[in-house]
């Protein structure tokens, strides 16, 4: 099948736009990698002070004829996704021994749990610790005695982080070896009625905790189709993971093989090796777009649609929310996943998963296969799956039909034809909307707004019975400038609640929701935020605000708008408490959400 036109012509696009950054970029890595092996160019008390605790790797390490592997982990055991990490160390070191190279542990980045920090002062860190783990990984690397990058990481802003520092040291080849979701626990929608139970008032705080804990019990990525589950899509129809990686549970044989296999990988494609793959090949604007598909056709995260521009940009790539916008409009939504649907990711895997989808999509010219992974030239490995059979690992073909067409289905008989995001504008500024789990009949919403300028005076209203007709809520001062811009996830299940009842609401901000936004529209990141004086902040109770989902469009329907004075706001209070005073450099200098809210990159 040729390549769809719309894929071709946004790829184009993106070339073209991105000319001179990136041809900036290939030459300063292409430079650096013609330098060598990075140990050559190390004194002999550089090196020193580097094998000093290596023990018996020391000699292999001096003699620098086998590849030295830099391992940059995110481990800590609060993080359920990441505790598995803990014993990844050790089995990398022995299997990279095992294939004829050595391995240490170059750093520890930060990683932070977003179903932590919810609602939480610490949410305001969030999006600006992805800049921060991608300058701690730059720190790791710095040390300049490795041949290529292991990254070990999940979660919401680490995998982004990490890979904006691939992009920034893209001479080295680098890796992403996942730990994988946990079982299944209490089912996802099940869940989310407990919680909104809980915010009418019929069941306490005891029932809740129960049905937290029963949903999320156990080591491994939480289960449902957040952004934590998209990172991991991302990095296999980017070729950035092996084929068939990303949804293979914790502590496991199969885990552990892969994790050994993707030791074994990384140690061939180093420059001392016959296939030197460099991070920047496999980076390249082909890549993104697969990976902007791979997000429609799955219904993932809106908050990849913040993370893409930024990581894009550490490889010299300059992405628009209009690609995302065009790709959405010919991506068939081929998978049901919570929020999207009532299955988990396990369930999904089992299906066929990402596997059968790359297979697909392929098939139906959707994705470029003229790309470099890290298994070599072309996407094709990717329709394979692996197998653990007497203690060896192979890829086999994956399968060439869905196993639950309720979960996953073909790309010539979609859930819908379009992809989950769309992309808005009108005279509030511009932002999105994720459309794959909200009703048809609520594509478009036209009411009277009320303006709030934090999740709790909303939960407060609510609590008063302050809403009583159809009503789209405004909160706005939730941008990066403002406070960091914190996802706004606690007010799903009050919105949805309003909407059980049969009101029509929708939520506007320049603020985030989170990877697992349902059925409530959301339009979200919208930009100019109000900090900078954008169009939210001239809003007033009573407006009547148009959000059309179908036709793109975010409008509020006065005559006096443009004249009107800009509110302002005391954000004093955002700058201190909880770490938030170390960040008000990051405050001051972020860019806009539209091109990805970076302050490392720009």
């Amino acid at each position: 099948m040729p390549l769809n036109p719309t894929i071709a012509r946004v790829t184009e696009r993106i070339i073209n736009r991105s000319k001179h950054t990136r041809s900036a970029y290939i030459k300063r890595m292409k430079a650096l990698g013609d330098q060598g092996p990075r140990r050559a160019h190390l004194t002999c008390g550089n090196q020193a002070h580097a094998y000093a605790a290596m023990g018996t790797d020391q000699a292999a390490l001096m003699a620098e004829r086998q590849p030295n592997l830099g391992i940059v982990t995110a481990y800590n055991d609060m993080l359920s996704a990441h505790q598995p990490f803990q014993r990844f160390p050790d089995l990398i070191k022995d299997a990279a021994r095992e294939y004829g190279a050595t391995a240490q542990v170059a750093g520890g980045v930060p990683a932070m749990c977003d179903g932590v920090t919810q609602g939480q002062m610490g949410m305001e860190l969030s999006l600006f610790s992805r800049d921060v783990i991608a300058m701690a990984a730059g720190i790791a690397l710095s040390h300049n005695t490795f041949d290529a990058a292991i990254y070990l990481g999940v979660c919401d802003k680490i995998v982004p982080g990490l890979v904006m520092a691939t992009g920034t040291f893209g001479f080295l080849p680098s890796i992403f070896l996942p730990a994988g979701p946990m079982p299944s626990g209490l089912p996802n929608e099940e869940k989310a009625k407990v919680r909104q139970q809980f915010a009418k008032g019929e069941v306490g705080r005891d029932e809740l905790m129960r049905a937290e804990m029963a949903s999320y019990h156990s080591p491994g990525t939480c289960t449902f189709y957040g952004t934590a589950n998209s990172n991991q899509m991302l990095m296999e129809f980017m070729g950035l993971h092996l084929p068939g990686a990303s949804f293979v549970q914790p502590n496991t044989d199969l885990r552990d093989a892969l994790t050994r296999e993707g030791t074994k990988r990384i140690s061939e494609i180093t420059a001392l090796g016959e296939h030197y793959t460099p991070a920047y090949q496999v980076l390249s604007e082909l890549a993104f777009v697969n990976g902007i598909v791979g997000l429609m056709a799955t219904g993932g995260s809106t908050n990849l649609v913040l993370h893409l521009p930024a990581m894009a940009r550490a490889a010299g790539i300059m992405l628009e929310i209009e690609d995302f916008d065009e790709i959405s409009s010919i991506t068939p939504l081929m998978a049901k996943v919570y929020p999207n649907g009532l299955a988990d990711v396990n369930h999904f895997h089992a299906a066929g998963g990402l596997g059968y989808m790359i297979n697909d999509l392929l098939d139906a010219g959707l994705l470029h296969n003229d790309v470099i992974t890290v298994m070599g030239q072309g996407l094709d490995t990717y329709r394979q799956e692996p197998k653990l059979t007497d203690s060896s690992l192979t890829f086999v073909r994956g399968t060439t039909e869905s196993q639950n067409d309720k979960i996953l289905r073909p790309s010539t008989d979609p859930f819908q034809k379009t992809g989950g995001l769309k992309q808005l504008s009108g005279n509030l500024g511009t932002g999105m909307i994720k459309i794959s789990a909200v009703a048809p009949e609520r594509h478009l919403i036209e009411a009277p707004i009320r303006v709030f300028h934090n999740q709790e005076s909303v939960k407060n209203a609510f609590k008063e019975g302050e809403f009583t007709e159809d009503t789209i809520v405004v909160v706005r001062f939730q941008g990066p400038r403002s406070n960091g811009m914190p996802e706004l996830h606690g007010l799903t299940p009050t919105l949805a609640v309003l909407q059980d009842r049969g009101l029509k609401v929708a939520l506007v901000t320049d603020g985030r929701m989170s990877g697992a936004s349902g059925k409530v529209p959301a339009a979200i990141h919208i930009s100019p935020e109000a900090a900078l004086g954008g169009p939210l902040a001239k809003l007033v109770d009573g407006d009547v605000v148009r959000l059309d989902a179908t036709n793109g469009t975010l409008t509020v329907l006065a005559d006096d708008f443009d004249a009107r004075p800009v509110a302002t706001m005391d954000l004093s209070q955002n700058s201190a408490g909880l770490g938030r005073e170390l960040f008000d450099v990051f405050r001051e200098n972020v860019g806009l959400a539209t091109n990805g809210a970076c302050v490392a990159v720009r």
